[in-house]
């Protein structure tokens, strides 16, 4: 542990992409440690009172540095810095090696996957804190990691890690690592689906034989991985079917999803792991009031559902939910992710009207072409007032009006937050709780 320790201890640091882990390894790292600071917006700096720490980019070159500490937001292929970074590789290194290097001996779960990675993370960490345990929700979700404070041995990390961060931590390790599923994404950063699946799998590779892993084994991106020799944890193969009397007493809409429930199966097994009980493992599930945006029930009255969805930044995502449903009204639309495709057959589909708004209207008809109906709108506001009009003709029968955009959101707006926001103002402007009232 001491020796973790003097890895970052009296070293001289470039900190480069100052964004929320940039600025938290910085206030971590500073006391002990010669920092340097970097970020290719230069206007950051200049609200900041650190801004004398600041170093300019001709004389980076010209520093010896023992550690270049990257935020997981930097392409470092494309990047003012890039030739740099392709010199010293070596040097490089995350917020997670950081907290890794201190706090090695507690209890570390670290999660990732494509979809459902925030949700599992938090329904986790809720279930170990009703447990009257020390958990702290890190990561992509909660606290930067650096920020936690009054850490005890006691203390379990439970930490949501992206493709990017754990593509360049160099020593990080998680006790029990999940994958939960992989599907094409990101794929325009990491230049193709097997550079994303191995970004992926390098937290399995990173483990010891005292270490548990947590693996679906039906994806077919993980089968592959499975049969490698050079894994040394210990293989969790997550078989849905050995959970069905447990999701029997889940009375939670939010987990009704084929997605959902498959999520649902890693936390019962790592509860299991933890010695958690399960009667108090499916309370919390139950109460669970699910995240902003992520399958969100906005409105539901009888057979009428309305759900904001607006984190579905590509097709897999949406079809965890679409799966379990029937007589969709299916908003979509944005910037679509590279390579990816609408694998729902036509008979999954029967039911299915997409209502596509924005400016990539031919990507999405295409992959619709002969498998569901489908309309084209300048943008969201004219989509959702066609499906509301077509939502509204339809009684007595289990219908949902779902936006769950399948795509970035960057073309119009500035997060998924942001357009989640937006679709829900609009929501209130319609009086899309009125209509649902009115038909039931």
């Amino acid at each position: 542990m001491k020796a973790l320790k003097k890895i970052f201890f009296n070293k001289k640091i470039l900190i480069y992409g100052l964004g929320k882990s940039g600025i938290s390894s910085y206030f971590f790292l500073k006391k002990n440690n010669e920092i340097y600071l970097y970020d290719d917006n230069n206007n950051i700096l200049k609200k900041k009172n650190y801004k004398k720490f600041f170093i300019k980019k001709k004389k980076i070159f010209k520093k010896n540095f023992d550690y270049i500490v990257i935020s997981p937001g930097i392409n470092i292929k494309n990047c003012e810095l890039k030739n740099f970074l392709k010199k010293n590789l070596h040097k490089m290194v995350t917020d997670l090696d950081i907290f890794y290097s201190h706090y090695s001996n507690n209890k570390i779960i670290s999660i990732t996957g494509t979809n459902g990675k925030s949700t599992t993370a938090k329904l986790l960490s809720l279930i170990i804190q009703n447990h009257r345990q020390d958990s702290r929700l890190c990561g992509n979700i909660g606290n930067p990691i650096l920020l936690e404070k009054n850490i005890t041995p006691k203390t379990i990390f439970v930490i949501e890690v992206s493709s990017y961060q754990i593509d360049y931590s160099k020593i990080f390790r998680a006790n029990h690592a999940v994958i939960l599923n992989i599907s094409p994404d990101h794929l325009e950063r990491h230049g193709s689906i097997n550079n994303y699946v191995n970004s992926k799998f390098k937290l399995i590779k990173n483990q010891s034989k005292n270490d548990f892993s947590y693996l679906n084994i039906n994806n077919k991106y993980l089968k592959k991985k499975i049969k490698q020799r050079n894994i040394s944890s210990k293989i969790i193969k997550i078989k849905f079917k050995n959970y069905n009397h447990l999701q029997k007493r889940i009375s939670n809409p939010y987990f009704f999803s084929k997605g959902s429930k498959e999520n649902l199966s890693f936390v019962f097994e790592i509860s299991k792991k933890l010695n958690l009980q399960n009667k108090k493992v499916i309370k919390t599930i139950n109460n669970f009031k699910g995240l902003r945006f992520r399958q969100e029930i906005i409105y539901k009255k009888n057979k009428s559902i309305c759900i904001n969805d607006s984190k579905a930044t590509s097709f897999a995502s949406s079809i965890n939910i679409l799966e379990s449903m029937q007589n969709v009204f299916w908003i979509v639309g944005g910037i679509p992710k590279l390579g990816d495709k609408f694998s729902l057959s036509k008979k999954k589909c029967k039911n299915f009207s997409a209502y596509i708004y924005g400016k990539n209207k031919k990507f999405f008809i295409k992959q619709f072409h002969n498998k569901l109906t489908f309309y084209c709108f300048k943008d969201l506001k004219a989509a959702l007032k066609r499906a509301l009009n077509d939502f509204k003709k339809y009684n007595n029968i289990n219908k949902t009006l779902l936006f769950s955009p399948a795509a970035a959101s960057f073309d119009s707006f500035k997060n998924f937050e942001d357009r989640g926001d937006y679709f829900n103002f609009l929501l209130k402007k319609y009086k899309v709780k009125k209509i649902i009232d009115d038909l039931n």
